[in-house]
């Protein structure tokens, strides 16, 4: 009976087993995208706290007139 109820007669589907797999690696790889995104954030976030901004090196002596 508790085989009927979970839909198979023998052993796991090799199908259902490759896909898991395929799921646990694409989660490892999304988990160390993240931690990457989010040094590379945090290294942003202190820049823009010191105020090193590639902005701040460019000399514009006078603001350019809008477009109208």
């Amino acid at each position: 009976m508790a085989k009927a109820l979970l839909g198979h007669v023998g052993g796991f589907d090799p199908r259902v087993i490759a896909e898991m797999r395929r799921l646990q690696q694409r989660v490892q790889d999304l988990e160390t995208q993240l931690v990457r995104v989010q040094a590379e954030n945090d290294a942003l976030a202190a820049a823009a706290r010191h105020g090193d901004s590639v902005l701040d090196n460019i000399d514009l002596p006078q603001a350019e007139p809008a477009l109208t």
